[in-house]
Formats: C-alpha cells, structure tokens, sequence
C-alpha cells in the first residue's frame, strides 16, 4: 500500500468516532412525574408552566415522562417501578398516593412531593425544615385545620348538627389522616360525623344520596377528588348540602 493510501485510510477511520458523536442525541435530564388522577388534569398543565418559566422545554434542554395513576393503587405501584426503569433524574410525585408508591419504588432516587397532604403524619420526612431522607416537596395542610374547618362552618350554618366527609378509600394513604382530622374537629364541637369513603368518580351520585339520607349539612371535600370539583358542586347544591374544599378554584365553581 502506498504511503499516500496509508493516510487517507488512518485520517479516515480516525474522523469515524467524531462523525458519530456528532450524530449522537443529548442526553438531557430525566423528570418522572406520576400524578395520582386520570388525564387532562391541571396538575400537568401548572407542571409544564412552571418549567417554561424556568426556561426548561421537553426535547430541548430537558425529557419529561408522565404517567397517570387513574387514582388506582396498583396502577400507582405499576407506573412507580416503570418509571423507576427509565433511571429519571428525580421523580415528581403528585399527592400522597404516589408519593408512597415512588418511595416503595426507589431507595435513591430523589422524590419530589408535589404536594403530599400529610408527610409528617405518614412518617414521609423527619420534619418540614429538614425532610430528611430522599424526599422533599410541598406539604398541604388539609389534614391539620380540621377544627378550623368545623368553627367555620358552625359560623355560617345555623343550628349545624352533622359533617360529611368525603375521602377516598385507605389504599390512598393520605385519607386516614384527612378523615382522623375532621373526626376530631367534629367530636370536640359536639357535632355528628359522616365520613364516605370511595373508590372513584364513579361513585359521587351514590355517595351524596347517602350524605342527604344521613342529614348531614355540610361536606368537607379530600383535595384528592377537586379535578370534579364541578360535578361535586353540582351534587351538593342539589342535595342541599355546604360544600368545602381546600380549592380556590372549587368556589369559583359555586362551592
């Protein structure tokens, strides 16, 4: 082989390796976001804004994966450990019910509490100053002004005798502290409590025919169901029932 040949082949495989990385995709950050409710829900929608403000965007700088629990324990466990495969850089966890099945999916990668409604209750963080641990986030208050919530309600509704409650069922782990909270509001004032717990949407009609059988006056609304909040407000107004909610958006609607 000519020395001239020699070359040309060596300062060809040489530029192989460069050509290829060049041709090689980012890696960019991995988010992981599992959000405990069925899509469209506006968790996504305060997500994506909140990103673009920081001047992040899927595909540019940064890689999103999103997955929706339907509310649905299992589907939470199921969507943690998928999500847990793709090796994220944190995982963003919408309330309480992925929180716990992100954290029973990984031991070291960072969880984003996004919020969680009772982190100290559960024993998610050692306290809110110094979580602790792997996870960090929001934390709600739903599960801490139950009295609050009752000294209100007495205010507005004369002659208050009974408080419903409507939770979801105990695989979503945050509904014992919410519920516990109101049961002990409610106690101290002398009142009656009606705590319904339910699987899902599904099940709103039958849950505020039972409220309205039992007399109650009022119902205080877990966080976890406001994405309904239109439809529960409907619902309450129809059975003649004070509706609360930690929502903003859920008086807007008529609450």
């Amino acid at each position: 082989m000519r020395r001239r040949d020699l070359i040309t082949l060596i300062g060809g495989a040489a530029a192989l390796p460069l050509a290829a990385r060049a041709q090689r995709p980012k890696k960019f950050p991995l988010i992981g976001v599992l959000v405990s409710a069925s899509p469209p829900h506006p968790f996504a929608d305060a997500f994506w804004r909140g990103l673009h403000a920081l001047g992040y965007s899927d595909g540019e700088n940064i890689k999103v994966e999103f997955r929706y629990t339907d509310g649905q324990s299992d589907r939470a466990e199921e969507y943690a450990e998928e999500l847990v495969r793709l090796s994220p850089d944190v995982i963003v966890a919408h309330y309480a019910l992925a929180v716990s099945a992100a954290m029973r999916a990984t031991r070291t990668i960072p969880i984003v509490m996004a919020p969680h409604g009772a982190p100290l209750q559960l024993g998610i963080i050692d306290s809110l100053a110094r979580p602790g641990g792997k996870v960090t986030g929001l934390s709600g208050m739903d599960a801490e002004i139950g009295g609050k919530r009752v000294e209100l309600l007495r205010e507005l509704i004369p002659n208050l005798r009974s408080i419903a409650a409507l939770a979801a069922t105990p695989t979503n782990p945050y509904s014992g502290p919410f519920v516990e909270d109101l049961r002990l509001g409610v106690t101290r004032a002398g009142l009656r409590f009606e705590p319904i717990l339910i699987g899902g949407p599904s099940e709103f009609r039958s849950a505020f025919a039972t409220m309205a059988k039992a007399e109650a006056q009022a119902v205080i609304v877990m966080p976890f169901f406001d994405p309904h909040r239109v439809i529960l407000v409907e619902l309450a107004a129809k059975h003649r029932l004070a509706y609360m909610s930690g929502s903003r958006d859920a008086t807007a609607a008529g609450g």
